[in-house]
């Protein structure tokens, strides 16, 4: 079994997804305008009204805190540990760049998944990349196929790498028993996701601000002691991303590629950008600007506060600690705690076992929430079978906690590759529509006026968006005006 999971990630990992996504990334970044670096205060002004909603959404805010729950997670702790020894420093400026070529590619999906977002029975937004497979390529069959790749990945595999990494890092820093671990995260998460996706956005608004802020001003504590040691750091990376390091030893081309796929890799698992995953949390916003390229907008800050900071912050704890040794046998979430123990002492083990409970717990219901709107979508909009769904998920928390690292993460890794393949297709198919979008919400942004999305405006899409969604700004634009 293990064998067969390598072989498709050799194939997934090896060469299609590395052209996919970072030729994605560069074309979206070619087409809107490099509009991450031109627009990139703007991600900020976005989030000044983020806190409003309607009573069919949750807030822009509480999307963006969703959307960081579930990338901000292992990926940032365990994950670029395990790139680090597999792929060396240059997979983090690998890891770097998929995250910049991939906020144009985040821009693209969820604008997209505002566009063609719906409602469920309960009166709820629903959307993401299965809807707008549905609704703006008439392909539900590509639909099917996307969320069942969700469900798989987010639902059952990612719960278990999350609950896994907890499991790790207790039993590290406490001596706490996994499956001991798994039974209480099980718990936990049962509390929330019974809740239904109100409650996880707000659990989510609540603790991931508190800890990613904490978790940063660590690193950042740890640079500034080690601030001799940063430059060499620095030095180490881009050398080790492009072969220096390597050139004197022959073998080049392989530690190139060994860096660029692990840095790749893992930054996809961190950010999510192009994975089509994000998306269902931005489709369930009330946007404000009350446009779907605002929600664009705020995932592209998701993307690079997961990345380029706070992925960033782990890198700079394990590499200026002097705990880092290639290829070496230890790696994941215990690298990361005893390289952080070596610089604060043993509370350092103790924070980032504490931290890394939090970051991965709000991650599994946010991943919940993802796999519970694809559930909604095979189901037409009906909630039929959530609730044994939920037990199911719950099982696979468990079993994460108790099963072993390498046969996970390689599991993730190919249930991520195909959701990846699924969605990068479609955005790229509708692409014309993003660029539309894009170019729509700027020439009001430049005219002075607050962006707002008017149906009427794009006849050609007029059969494909749902009746009634696009039609409550004023409403919503009163409601800031008077909180101003």
């Amino acid at each position: 079994m293990t064998d067969i999971i390598n072989l498709m990630n050799d194939l997934l990992w090896g060469s299609i997804l590395v052209y996919l996504l970072v030729g994605g990334g560069i074309y979206f970044t070619v087409r809107l305008g490099f509009i991450q670096f031109r627009h990139f205060g703007h991600m900020f002004s976005v989030l000044k009204n983020s806190r409003k909603a309607d009573k069919a959404g949750i807030s822009s805010f509480q999307a963006l805190c969703t959307s960081l729950a579930a990338r901000v997670g292992t990926g940032n702790m365990a994950g670029v540990a395990v790139a680090l020894t597999v792929g060396g420093p240059g997979a983090i400026f690998w890891m770097w760049l998929i995250a910049m070529l991939g906020m144009a590619t985040s821009f693209a999906e969820s604008s997209l998944a505002q566009l063609y977002k719906t409602k469920d029975e309960d009166g709820n937004y629903r959307g993401g990349p299965a809807y707008y497979m549905e609704k703006g390529l008439g392909m539900r069959w590509m639909g099917v196929l996307f969320s069942i790749f969700l469900i798989i990945a987010f639902g059952l595999v990612f719960n278990s790498v999350q609950a896994n990494s907890i499991a790790s890092a207790m039993n590290t820093a406490f001596g706490i028993e996994p499956m001991y671990v798994g039974i209480g995260v099980a718990v936990l998460s049962a509390f929330v996701i019974f809740g239904g996706i109100r409650k996880i956005a707000r659990t989510a608004e609540l603790i991931v601000p508190v800890m990613a802020l904490a978790y940063l001003a660590l690193a950042l504590f740890v640079m500034f002691s080690n601030l001799d040691k940063v430059p060499d750091v620095l030095v180490l990376i881009f050398k080790s991303a492009f072969g220096l390091q390597e050139a004197a030893a022959g073998g080049v081309g392989y530690a190139i590629a060994q860096a660029m796929i692990n840095g790749i890799k893992r930054g996809l698992f961190s950010n999510e950008a192009g994975m089509g995953s994000a998306p269902n949390a931005a489709a369930s916003a009330t946007p404000y600007p009350p446009h779907p390229a605002s929600q664009g907008y705020v995932q592209m800050l998701g993307v690079f506060t997961d990345t380029i900071v706070i992925c960033s912050a782990t890198v700079a704890i394990i590499l200026v600690s002097g705990e880092y040794v290639p290829h070496g046998e230890i790696t994941g979430i215990e690298l990361t705690q005893r390289a952080l123990t070596a610089e604060v002492g043993e509370w350092g083990g103790i924070f980032v076992a504490v931290a890394i409970f939090f970051f991965a717990f709000t991650s599994i219901i946010a991943n919940y929430s993802y796999a519970e709107t694809n559930l909604i979508f095979l189901e037409h909009n009906h909630k039929a079978g959530l609730n044994i769904f939920r037990v199911i998920v719950l099982g696979m928390v468990l079993f994460g906690a108790v099963s072993s690292l390498p046969v996970v993460w390689a599991m993730a890794d190919v249930s991520m590759g195909l959701m990846a393949i699924v969605n990068m297709v479609a955005i790229l198919l509708l692409s014309g529509i993003v660029v539309k979008l894009a170019k729509d919400y700027n020439q009001q942004l430049k005219a002075g006026k607050v962006p707002t999305f008017n149906a009427k405006d794009y006849p050609e899409l007029h059969s494909q968006l749902e009746e009634g969604i696009w039609d409550d700004h004023e409403e919503l634009k009163a409601q800031v005006q008077r909180n101003k």
